[in-house]
């Protein structure tokens, strides 16, 4: 089963993504946790709230920091994965494709998308949902939204179930089955 996770900043996304994916497990099965998003290095901030969702998790889980999550998906395709969060994979993807202004995603995007629908286990991918504010002042703060809405689009249309997460409630917007 593929899970795509919306919400909000602070909406509990990411806490219900990690309850979803333990509760189809067996008491104390592994799960991969691929982190895409910055660590934090010089930003006492983020570095704490990384570290909380550090400490929340499972021992038995194991995290692995990476900007290239279409290889991590190909190379442990049986072994259940959550993803948090692809805004944070997306981000370092236009630093490093140099194309907030101009350049292009859509090599990384297709490679992202064509890992999660091969991939074999219980996958819960975690993401910020860009429709629910102002469009953004900036070109690139418009580039963000827009590359994120569209991922987020072909995203949902690969999994199985999609959840709308406000206040730390699930609302399915995509139930299994359908």
């Amino acid at each position: 089963m593929r899970t795509l996770v919306l919400g909000g900043i602070r909406s509990g996304k990411s806490r219900w993504a990690e309850g979803a994916i333990a509760e189809t497990l067996p008491p104390g099965a592994p799960v991969r946790y691929l982190a895409p998003g910055p660590a934090g290095h010089g930003d006492a901030a983020w570095a704490e709230r990384v570290a909380r969702h550090r400490d929340r998790r499972p021992a038995q889980w194991s995290t692995v920091e990476t900007g290239d999550v279409a290889t991590q998906l190909r190379q442990a395709p049986d072994t259940p994965t959550l993803v948090d969060d692809l805004g944070g994979w997306l981000t370092g993807t236009l630093d490093r494709n140099h194309a907030w202004d101009d350049g292009s995603v859509a090599a990384p995007v297709d490679e992202l998308l064509a890992a999660v629908g091969a991939f074999g286990s219980t996958l819960v991918l975690v993401s910020p949902e860009v429709g629910l504010t102002v469009v953004p002042a900036t070109t690139s703060g418009r580039r963000f939204a827009d590359e994120l809405g569209d991922l987020n689009q072909r995203v949902a249309a690969l999994c199985d179930r999609v959840v709308l997460v406000v206040a730390g409630q699930a609302m399915p917007i995509k139930p299994p089955g359908t």
